[in-house]
């Protein structure tokens, strides 16, 4: 069967630039491409936001909001011409649903005797669980839905298509009248094909300088040496699309990849998505000393947060700065214990403290998030959390990040907030419909506010520095490579029509 992946565009809210449109190259998508190759079948890979990303206009009815990439009519003829027997469509992001939704459509009126089915991104917390909100995929033309990890489930739907067949009893699999979450996952992730990224247009994605991860150097992969997350955060949908299982792939395996990518593209920059990198410390060592034992020259980041205190002693901070790690994401979400306990997330101060201090001392740069607005949230709690950046940022970490929460269908706290959003595009890390909204972002600039001050009398030649990064364009940090994707964002909104 001829299979045509596709990625679909991307949006962002030129009224905050900042907290969207966030660009990741699709890795889950480029594994299921090949998957699906690997087992025999022609693959297209149709990446509407990578083939023209700076190509803009304005979302359907939420005309606050910018979508980027092909139109629906080129994607209709992309498609149309490689003659694909069916269509998976990538359901990336969250704050892609409206423009995923409106290209369904599109394909359906186009393709009407071609299946469509929507893969969902298992492996980030900006994506979402399928099931919750299968009506609308299925209301646009989608037959199906494939929930959890598209490569354990794909292929039998691929060939159950081929052969006529229903697609009834595939865990994971739903279908109009039928919601069946998936239970199941990949247990030897080291069988899996590296990802296709020969189908992906990267220098696109490479030429726009800004990225997830803070782009140091003109090339960059993204990469999964683990999937899954035991922590039960309550605003988060991992723990519903992953069932709180952690798998990890072989040291080995994950140091064959990156030297086969350095060799074949030649990259030297690679930014960890994994959802919990570090669960098992001796693997991550082991990792590490791989890299340095073959003497391979890359820089690899942690991009998307992993849990600090995973990563056992500074020893193992030193060996990761020596094979090349330049930076790390974690996740406090709150200085407040009693709020932690309530999200469902530990947090070792003391160590957090000892660790970026740490980590500045042998070359990591250090990312500490939070999140404003978890239900029942008090004041009280908020400036515990500014007491904790005006802690680490004097410690050393090198950037903070500060996200609004917003209810992602899946999460346990999803219910708290039913019927106040306007629409599932609408759910970002700003989300301007919340009552409260006003006081939380008052809250949000002022721990920015405390970190910068902080920083600037206790490190004043790293915020040079960091300036001097932004210039230049070499990011060391996210905080210096974010303004520049804000302004990118405001050049393309100002050239729309008003």
């Amino acid at each position: 069967m001829r299979i045509a992946f596709v990625n679909p565009a991307m949006v962002f809210d030129p009224r905050d630039p900042f907290t969207t449109g966030v660009v990741y190259l699709p890795i889950g998508l480029a594994y299921g491409a090949s998957a699906a190759r690997a087992a025999g079948h022609d693959v297209d890979v149709i990446d509407v936001f990578g083939l023209a990303p700076r190509d803009v206009s304005r979302l359907g009815r939420l005309g606050g909001l910018v979508r980027v990439g092909i139109t629906d009519a080129a994607l209709v003829e992309s498609l149309e011409h490689c003659g694909a027997g069916l269509v998976v469509f990538y359901a990336n992001q969250l704050i892609n649903h409206d423009a995923l939704v409106g290209s369904i459509r599109s394909a359906r009126a186009a393709l009407p005797g071609v299946p469509i089915v929507v893969a969902e991104n298992s492996q980030a917390v900006t994506a979402y669980q399928l099931t919750k909100v299968a009506a609308e995929f299925f209301d646009a033309g989608a037959d199906a839905l494939i929930g959890g990890e598209m490569e354990l489930r794909l292929l039998d739907v691929a060939d159950r298509l081929e052969a006529g067949a229903a697609l009834d009893g595939i865990d994971g699999v739903s279908t109009p009248g039928r919601l069946v979450p998936a239970s199941a996952s990949i247990e030897d992730l080291d069988l899996l094909p590296v990802p296709a990224w020969d189908l992906l247009p990267l220098q696109s994605y490479w030429s726009l300088k800004y990225a997830h991860g803070p782009m140091t150097s003109d090339r960059y992969l993204p990469l999964l040496t683990s999937r899954g997350c035991p922590f039960p955060c309550r605003f988060c949908v991992v723990p519903a699309t992953n069932n709180r299982r952690w798998r990890a792939r072989g040291a080995r395996d994950v140091v064959d990849e990156i030297a086969l990518f350095a060799d074949v593209l030649g990259v030297a920059e690679y930014h960890v998505e994994d959802l919990n990198p570090t669960i098992n410390d001796a693997r991550i060592r082991d990792i590490a000393s791989l890299i340095i034992d073959r003497g391979l020259r890359v820089s690899w980041k942690i991009v998307a947060g992993t849990k600090l205190e995973s990563m056992k002693t500074l020893d193992t901070v030193r060996l990761m700065a020596q094979s090349g790690c330049s930076y790390v994401s974690i996740s406090p979400e709150s200085g407040s214990a009693d709020l932690l306990k309530r999200i469902g997330k530990p947090f070792d101060v003391d160590y957090a403290r000892e660790f970026v201090a740490y980590c500045a001392k042998v070359g990591i740069r250090t990312q500490a998030c939070f999140v404003l607005g978890f239900p029942e949230e008090t004041e009280q709690d908020r400036r515990l959390s500014r007491r904790l950046v005006r802690s680490l940022a004097w410690a050393g970490v090198s950037e903070i990040a500060v996200f609004v929460i917003a209810p992602v269908p899946g999460s346990a706290i999803y219910d708290d907030f039913a019927g106040q959003a306007p629409s599932l595009s609408s759910l970002s890390f700003s989300p301007a419909w919340r009552q409260d909204y006003r006081a939380l972002s008052r809250m949000r600039l002022r721990m920015y506010a405390t970190f910068l001050a902080v920083k600037t009398v206790r490190h004043p030649l790293r915020v040079a520095r960091q300036a001097g990064n932004f210039a230049r364009r070499r990011f060391e940090t996210k905080m210096e490579m974010v303004p520049f994707r804000a302004m990118a964002y405001r050049r393309m909104a100002r050239s729309l029509p008003k």
